[in-house]
């Protein structure tokens, strides 16, 4: 299941085991504590156990099942959790397999993965686990997340509003959730977020400003690129980082300009999705196809000579600029 299905089958009960595996912090951490919860443990010293999955092999894996199998004291659930818990399929059959065919009815034994190693998720399905998927999220998805999130908080929030601070936040649940606490101060309650508010009090990540610049870039907005590029390298930002995201984003764009391939399959080539494809197609049409390939040639060039000390970082970004606009 999603995360944010998580919620709704906690109400129709726990299961016994759990692989909780995603690269979303947030998403994790809000699952186990959800969970864990739902134990209703008052006794966490008793019944509350935690291990780390790198000191688990072999004989300690044997030590975790055994551990499983432990009653609660002064509680009606025992919760086992293992961090980063990866293990073979030789070892799930031998020690979890059997475990989780009949696991103690009083625990509830999570497994807690940021990644995918191993492939612990088809294991675990085919030993009867509930995968809890903490992977993030698309903009839609994390935008109706965003609604609740911010309803809690008392607070009403516009549409449009929800999928621009999922973009400022470069869909980042943590930080949504704490831009929307800050919301709900300077709003006050039963305050309406709109598109303004998020403009003006919702930090922009890196990832949207250069989203933005590259927009700009696009669009031969000389103005709007300048303004961005300045606020940029004046809160820290690096030259190389700048130039490089611009030569990434001509690369997208010429890849897609030599490319007849439908849009469903270069979204899929790209890890990009289809209407991305769409808005850049119509970039490359308005710019041209020469020059965006020539235009990429040229930025690659100025990229490569900058990593290599042929030209000072400034002058390799600067110039590629005035090939974008000036050329």
């Amino acid at each position: 299941m999603k995360f944010v299905q998580l919620a709704k089958s906690l109400k129709e009960g726990l299961a016994p085991v759990y692989l909780v595996e995603g690269e979303e912090t947030y998403f994790r951490d809000h699952a186990v504590e959800s969970i864990r919860a739902a134990c209703a443990i008052s006794n966490p010293m008793l019944n509350d156990a935690r291990y780390e999955g790198e000191t688990l092999r072999g004989d300690g894996i044997a030590a975790l099942v055994r551990a499983l199998g432990t009653l609660p004291f002064l509680d009606q659930r025992r919760l086992v959790r293992v961090c980063e818990f990866y293990p073979t399929e030789r070892e799930w059959e031998a020690y979890l397999k059997p475990y989780c065919a009949d696991p103690c009815p009083s625990t509830v034994f999570v497994i807690v993965n940021s990644g995918k190693k191993a492939n612990a998720a088809q294991i675990a399905r085919k030993a009867g686990v509930t995968v809890v998927d903490c992977s993030r999220e698309d903009e839609e998805t994390l935008s109706r997340w965003l609604f609740g999130v911010a309803r809690k908080r008392g607070l009403q929030m516009d549409a449009d509003a929800a999928q621009l601070m999922v973009r400022y936040c470069a869909q980042d649940a943590a930080r949504m959730k704490l831009e929307t606490e800050k919301l709900a101060y300077v709003l006050g309650e039963n305050g309406r977020v709109t598109r303004a508010a998020v403009e003006e009090y919702v930090a922009k990540d890196v990832e949207y400003k250069i989203y933005e610049l590259t927009q700009a870039a696009s669009r031969r907005n000389f103005a709007q690129f300048s303004q961005i590029l300045y606020d940029m390298l004046g809160k820290g930002s690096d030259e190389h980082a700048v130039l490089a995201a611009l030569t990434s984003h001509f690369r997208t764009l010429s890849e897609i300009a030599v490319s007849d391939a439908p849009d469903a399959e270069i979204a899929k080539t790209l890890g990009v999705r289809p209407y991305a494809v769409q808005k850049n197609r119509e970039t490359v049409s308005r710019l041209g196809r020469a020059r965006v390939c020539s235009l990429y040639e040229a930025l690659y060039s100025l990229s490569s000579g900058a990593k290599s000390g042929l030209y000072g970082k400034s002058g390799a970004l600067f110039t590629a600029i005035a090939e974008i606009f000036f050329a």
